[in-house]
């Protein structure tokens, strides 16, 4: 996911891009934590991030499974990506970005959080619209 938006809406628009992924894992019923990263831990690019982290049994820990990062400026400036608030001198838009799904870590924390004692897996009801069946044989 991507945004572009006015430096004024930027802390709004990550906490709407995180809510995006955490109903996402919510429906997905995936144990999860969101995890605001430290400064010092973040890239040059990130003024701000967060990642939500999945539980995952099989290795008795949180991993991150999605992350979405507000990166203000910083790349806007790089893009000239710029735009005229009420017809004034242009200015550089603030940027965000989110994970949504990474396909992958998801299938992994599903078969990690709904694995039977038989070896099959239950798939989250959520899924069960779009096609996919009750369950995964083993």
């Amino acid at each position: 996911m991507f945004s572009f938006v006015e430096p004024a809406e930027s802390a709004a628009e990550h906490e709407r891009v995180l809510a995006i992924q955490e109903r996402i894992l919510t429906e997905l019923e995936i144990p999860y934590r969101v995890v605001d990263i430290p400064v010092g831990d973040l890239g040059a690019s990130a003024a701000r991030k967060f990642d939500c982290e999945a539980w995952l049994p099989g290795q008795d820990r949180y991993r991150e499974i999605t992350s979405t990062s507000n990166t203000t400026d910083y790349q806007a400036r790089r893009l000239r990506c710029r735009f005229r608030p009420g017809g004034g001198s242009a200015q550089p838009v603030h940027t965000l970005n989110g994970t949504a799904v990474a396909v992958g870590r998801t299938l992994i924390a599903i078969m990690e959080n709904f694995q039977r004692e038989d070896g099959s897996v239950a798939v989250p009801e959520v899924l069960h619209g779009f096609g996919a069946p009750a369950e995964m044989g083993r």
